[in-house]
């Protein structure tokens, strides 16, 4: 009897499609459709955290046994694509159906199969969308890419991610043309295809009718992606088609995205969040993923704008997003929002305090890694407590280690780690790839231990201290870069701050504030004392930044995260040289003074 992963009657519920006669379909979709009316219905966290429990699935493709249904089923846009040159285009499900389906067909006559990789570097866009779905029906494995990545990038990730085809826009065709690797590969391009390359037009010509007669096992290879690499060179994470379709329900459940909602995620593609948010968190819930895709810097009025025009419901941010977005007066704007969210990196105070007093609505904080789905947060409905990371998530257990992987007790710093062990949640990647070694440090015993460093109170709330290599010890006293950074930002000049440890001859090291300032002011000594002032008020001696310098950017990596990795280099060179940079100012530059404002 022939098995089908994909006949399904798509006129009906979810749960209650049938099977086609005289074939067996082998899918999770039942159980998979039971988590996530679950969660969705769920009256709070209590009840949500109590009764979720992952879905047991032996056979199962998001894109062929999920994705498809919906399109027989919900009439609102899986799409609205917005750009800065006036595009404005809605896609429905059934359109994003059809064309992943001859997208899938397209791979397929470029002689791609289950398990070949694809490295995807595109913008924000519909055919990003399209061919991403369609790889999944494929059982092609996705390298998602950013646009912004370097020769040396690209060389790495089709190097080391083994793969055989790469799609990106036609403008960047010449920087993937610069590896010599990238010959060995296929190579599609979208909008217009030079000598050399595949015209991904020609998918047009394919059929919307797509199956796959390929069983797909939950823990079949989908998305390897290369973290971000703040620290070390970056690792290949490998998640499947379970831990992140389905894994992702939980994050569903934390952005609060409900059916028929507009969703916005301001993230980049080539970024796990953009996976998180944009495409699993929303259609999880059968809402439409709103895209805006612009040319050249952040413009936070112009963002503003569409989330207004628009009737976004749900948005997620990362902090420096927020950050950018608190440059502009909010109260102007007459918002639809009723959900905010952010990740990627902790969320100061002060941020979530000044979009409070603007649009009545706080901001909730969740965590997660490219190598999880979402483990920590705070969930719709709960009140948050500003400068806690929150609480575990549905389906995760948690706890907090000392060095010995033995739990601590509350308001004791330790490893923050995931229980693994007699089950595996589901939102947990499947291990390293590249260096493969890196998984007997992070998987041990009972735990996957995430690396960063966090305290949980009585209450079961986490705080975040900071990445394991971004806490350090200056005169014995143990600093969070995190607690300092947090601190600064809230200096009215201040609009983004990077911390780290300068090597000093008496106290081993001390606090340096890599510093941002807001478009209007320019730095100064005058300002530099303010500072140091600014922090003599609020900060206790010992974790005070001892050394201020002013900078126009922060290195960033292509997901928007801080290279502290180049920071602590450069600190180091600069300090075993014995030099000091521009517009860099120390506290005992201003000894005098500052003794009268002690």
């Amino acid at each position: 009897m022939e098995v089908l992963v994909n006949a399904r009657n798509e006129k009906q519920h979810l749960e209650e499609a049938p099977f086609d006669s005289g074939t067996i379909v082998l899918s999770g979709l039942k159980e998979f459709t039971a988590a996530r009316n679950f969660l969705l219905n769920a009256q709070n966290y209590e009840q949500a955290k109590a009764g979720f429990e992952w879905p047991q699935l032996e056979n199962f493709n998001w894109a062929l046994d999920y994705f498809d249904i919906l399109a027989g089923r919900n009439s609102n846009p899986a799409l609205i694509y917005v750009d800065d040159k006036g595009a404005d285009r809605k896609a429905s499900f059934q359109e994003m159906k059809d064309r992943s389906n001859k997208a899938a067909n397209f791979l397929k006559q470029l002689g791609l199969k289950k398990k070949d990789r694809i490295v995807l570097m595109l913008s924000s866009s519909i055919e990003l969308f399209e061919i991403f779905l369609g790889a999944m029906k494929a059982g092609c494995v996705i390298i998602p890419c950013s646009t912004l990545l370097t020769a040396d990038d690209i060389r790495d990730r089709i190097g080391r991610g083994k793969a055989k085809c790469v799609f990106t826009n036609r403008e960047l065709t010449s920087r993937i043309d610069s590896v010599s690797i990238a010959d060995s590969v296929s190579k599609v391009s979208v909008g217009g295809a030079p000598d050399g390359w595949t015209d991904y037009a020609e998918a047009d010509g394919q059929s919307a009718s797509f199956r796959n007669e390929d069983r797909f096992r939950p823990e079949d290879e989908l998305l390897i992606y290369f973290t971000s690499g703040t620290t070390a060179k970056p690792k290949l994470v490998l998640q499947t088609h379970g831990s992140y379709p389905v894994g992702h329900l939980t994050t569903m459940y934390w952005i609060g995205v409900r059916k028929g909602d507009v969703h916005y995620n301001i993230s980049a593609p080539g970024w796990a969040k953009y996976a998180y948010s944009s495409i699993f968190g929303a259609w999880n819930a059968e809402a439409t993923s709103f895209l805006y895709n612009y040319a050249g810097k952040f413009d936070p009025k112009h963002v503003l704008r569409v989330i207004e025009s628009y009737g976004v419901r749900t948005l997620c941010a990362p902090p420096t997003v927020w950050r950018f977005l608190l440059l502009e007066n909010l109260k102007a704007y007459r918002f639809s929002l009723r959900e905010l969210v952010s990740a990627g990196e902790p969320l100061n105070p002060e941020i979530n305090h000044k979009v409070h007093d603007a649009t009545g609505l706080q901001i909730r904080e969740g965590f997660g890694q490219s190598e999880t789905t979402v483990t920590v947060g705070f969930f719709p409905g709960m009140e948050v407590k500003l400068g806690s990371m929150g609480v575990e998530a549905p389906g995760f257990q948690i706890a907090i280690l000392d060095d010995e992987h033995n739990p601590v007790p509350p308001k004791t710093d330790g490893i923050l780690a995931i229980r693994v062990k007699p089950r595996r949640p589901v939102g947990v990647m499947e291990g390293y790839i590249d260096p493969r070694e890196k998984n007997r440090e992070v998987f041990v015993g009972d735990w996957y231990l995430t690396g960063d460093i966090a305290s949980r109170d009585a209450a079961g709330y986490f705080w975040f201290i900071g990445r394991a290599d971004d806490v350090f010890k200056s005169s014995d006293y143990r600093i969070s870069a995190f607690e300092v950074e947090s601190e600064l930002l809230a200096h009215p000049s201040i609009t983004e701050v990077a911390v780290v440890a300068s090597p000093d001859p008496l106290r081993g090291f001390v606090p340096k504030a890599y510093v941002m300032l807001k478009p209007n002011q320019t730095p100064s000594r005058e300002l530099a004392l303010d500072i140091f002032n600014f922090t003599r008020q609020r900060m206790a001696p010992y974790k005070r930044p001892r050394i201020i310098q002013f900078v126009d950017e922060l290195p960033k990596t292509v997901s928007g995260k801080i290279k502290r990795i180049d920071l602590r280099k450069l600190e180091a060179d600069l300090r075993s040289a014995g030099t000091r940079n521009r517009d860099e100012y120390s506290e005992s530059d201003f000894a005098q003074v500052l003794i009268t404002h002690r």
